[in-house]
Parts: structure tokens; sequence; C-alpha cells
């Protein structure tokens, strides 16, 4: 994805709102995510998928006048399911938002969110639903423009087509943050993104003097092939505590550095766990790889058997293993319940857990041993 314009208002304000989870007491785990955005996710015909710009899979940013098209096109295109009651879902997206509400919503950890949302429609519905699952908004900023959106078209069998709108969204810059939005916390978690760059490494800084510790997801293949040296540096600093990545961005991360021979999931775990103290690699069906120190575990994956979108799966499972390590589990243990949170968000469309899925996963838990968090849904 090339370089964005940034909107030219800038007036900024603060969002306060009085709902469940923006009290006084800091977070544990905050999530920075220089854009907010808006998710309209639907199941469609390939038809549908053969007359937008771009390659089916895959992300390729459009145009507002696009975005709108395609979103005037879904209706007419829709694969219905008794399990959906709307043809759209609309909801706040965003990697670092559907693992900050995971979290919050289904394993009743107080967090919060850094950035910036715009002041429209899009913005609003972002604000709502991120507190309506108890997160604390009080770090985000409210500028004039438009929110980023984001068509997220899944096909009969599950796999995703994305166009996002973002080049004229209102966005976080580095000279935004401060120490406030830091104190108190615990862990930081963000989503590497060579546009918001600058943004990430002022936030890594200001995290490690204020003593969280940090947490990456390297977000795509195609943003590590395109962007690996910065990457690397961003990894080699040692400011990186915790790094997630699927197979794909795992081994397209070291396909450089092994003279044209393909890097498997292990080599990228073994290098990755030389600068992080814990590092997991996602393997789809195949469950998940991680280390800490010298100890490795393999753990199954649990519930994808019957995945209708796989939209979120990799952000619902960072949830899951985040809440592991918040609570002291054993790395075989934050997989496990990874496991259970990534399958969870995989039997309905769009990156949130349905409170019915969330039940299964509580179910999935005790089957596998692990305690349930004591959180009314």
């Amino acid at each position: 994805m090339g370089a964005e314009a940034l909107p030219t208002a800038t007036t900024t304000t603060t969002i306060t709102i009085s709902s469940n989870g923006n009290g006084k007491e800091a977070p544990l785990v905050l999530g920075l995510q220089a854009s907010a955005l808006v998710d309209h996710v639907a199941r469609v015909d390939c038809s549908l998928l053969d007359q937008i710009p771009g390659e089916r899979g895959g992300s390729v940013p459009v145009a507002i006048e696009e975005l709108e098209y395609i979103l005037s096109e879904v209706k007419n295109h829709i694969l219905q399911s008794p399990d959906e009651l709307s043809a759209v879902k609309t909801m706040a997206g965003g990697s670092v938002a559907n693992t900050i509400r995971g979290l919050s919503a289904g394993f009743g950890i107080s967090c919060g969110i850094i950035g910036a949302c715009g002041d429209d429609e899009q913005g609003q519905l972002f604000v709502s639903n991120m507190s309506s699952n108890c997160v604390n908004l009080t770090r985000m900023r409210m500028k004039k423009g438009p929110t980023a959106q984001c068509v997220c078209l899944v096909d009969e069998l599950g796999n995703r087509t994305m166009r996002p709108c973002l080049s004229s969204a209102v966005r976080l810059k580095a000279d935004e943050l401060n120490r406030e939005d830091f104190k108190g916390g615990k862990w930081l978690l963000l989503r590497y993104g060579i546009i918001n760059l600058e943004v990430i490494r002022t936030a890594v800084q200001i995290a490690k003097e204020e003593g969280l510790m940090v947490s990456l997801d390297l977000a795509s293949f195609e943003m590590v092939r395109n962007f690996r040296v910065p990457l690397l540096q961003l990894l080699e600093s040692g400011n990186i505590d915790l790094c997630f990545a699927n197979e794909d961005e795992a081994t397209e991360l070291l396909s450089d550095c092994r003279s044209g021979e393909n890097a498997d999931p292990e080599v990228a775990l073994e290098f990755l766990s030389k600068h992080c103290k814990w590092a997991v690699v996602t393997l789809g069906c195949n469950g998940s790889i991680a280390r800490h120190g010298n100890e490795i575990v393999r753990v199954p994956a649990i519930g994808v058997a019957k995945a209708t979108d796989a939209t979120g799966a990799g952000d619902l499972f960072a949830c899951g293993f985040l809440y592991g390590l918040v609570k002291g589990l054993s790395l075989e243990e934050c997989c496990k319940v990874g496991s259970c949170s990534g399958g969870s968000v995989v039997h309905s469309l769009g990156g949130e857990v349905t409170p019915e899925n969330w039940h299964w996963m509580y179910k999935q838990m005790q089957v596998n041993g692990i305690t349930v968090p004591d959180i009314r849904m």
C-alpha cells in the first residue's frame, strides 16, 4: 500500500464517553490504531468479485466512489444465510480494534484504544461499537474529516476480498502522542504498517519508557515483503516483547535472508524468538507454534472445520494468547486459549464475536482444562 494523503483539516478534540470501561483507572491493555476503521462485511457470490478492480483475495485500496459503488452492488449478489439477520454487517474494524474488543468483551480485561476517528457517522459508529464492548476511549481523538472504511467481501468458501478506503481518512500523528496515553498500562498492542511507522516508533519508545510490554502483529505478507527493512529494524531493536505472525508473514520475513531458500515457519519462529520474549506463528487449520526462551509448543486449531468467514481469526487468536499471558498461564495454555478464541470468530461474519460464539469458546476452554473468565455475557 503506498503513501496516503492526510486530511488538510486537523482540528482535534478528545472524545468523552460515559460508559462501562471509561473509568478513571488506567486500562491494563492499550491498543494503538492510528486510524479508526469501520468494516462492512457481506457474503457474496463470485460474480461481484469479478466486477470490482483488483484480484480476488487480499486488500486493494479504493476511492470513496468505488467503495460506495461496491456497497450499492452488494445487495444484488448476497449469499443468503439463515444465521445472518442482515445482508451487510457493519462494525468497528481493524486488527488492533478486533483484539482489544475481544479482550474486553470476551475476557473481561480492561482495555483502551489510542487513535483518531472522524466527526462523521462512521466515526460515531466506531465509538458506539467499541464503547458498548466496554473499551476505554478516553485516548481517542476526534478530528474533522472522514473515518476510514473497508468493504469485506466473503465468498462461499469463506475467503475474503477487502477493499479499504483510507486515503483521506483522519489519522493520529506521532507528535500527537503523549505520556498520559500510556501511563498505568501493562501492554501496548501494535500492527505493523509503513504508513504509520513514525507513530509506531514513537509509541514504542514512550511505552518502553513507561514500562509497558509491547506486542506486534506483522499485518500481511505483502507488508512484510515490501517493507522488510524497517520491520527488521523494529524487531532487532529489542523493544518488541511479543510478535504474532501467520505462516505467510513468517516465511516472507526470512525469504531474503536464506539465499533464495524458502524459510519454514519453525525457522521463522526461531528467528523471531531471538529478538522477542514470546514468538507466535499461526498456521491456519494446522494450529499454531510458539516459543518462549527454550520452550517450544505446538497446539492444534479448534473450530475451524466449519468456518464461515476467516475475518479476525488471527486477531482473536492474539486476544486469547494475551489473556493467557495476563493471567500467568503457561505457553501451551496461552496457545490453547488463542485457538479457542480464534475459532470463535470464524462462525459468523466479521471480526466481532457474537454472544453465542463467546459461549462456544467458553465451552472449548473448559474442555481443554482452561479456567473460564469470570464475566457475565
